[in-house]
């Protein structure tokens, strides 16, 4: 597989480990309410919700992961499923919480997607 391709597998899937560390582990803190723009109480009590959206986040890195290391075509099947879930994710994500979930994460879900479709 193209070594460009490859590349942008490993940074979406890299992108997701840092959403998953954001859901997960700092939802509460400075930085997790930054994000989501939620004050103490609020974060506090999304906290469960936004951890389990971590958790998913978590499995579309694996995935991605698995697609890099797997041989092909297996590799190249798994990378087309698990950013095709990157890419609806982001869409339906910016559709119905905000746009800027086009930009972080479908966008380059299909950058990467592209790049996948081409170099196969």
């Amino acid at each position: 597989m193209n070594a460009t391709a490859n590349v942008l597998v490993g940074l979406v899937a890299a992108l997701h480990v840092y959403f998953l560390a954001l859901e997960m582990f700092l939802w509460e803190r400075p930085r997790g309410r930054a994000l989501s723009g939620f004050d103490a109480t609020t974060a506090a009590k999304t906290a469960p919700l936004a951890a389990n959206q971590g958790l998913y986040n978590g499995f579309l890195a694996a995935g991605l992961a698995w697609g890099l290391i797997a041989e092909d075509p297996t590799g190249y099947r798994v990378q087309l499923f698990f950013l095709g879930c990157v890419v609806i994710a982001g869409v339906y994500g910016g559709i119905s919480v905000t746009r800027r979930i086009w930009v972080a994460q479908a966008l380059p879900g299909a950058l990467a997607l592209a790049a996948v479709l081409v170099a196969g």
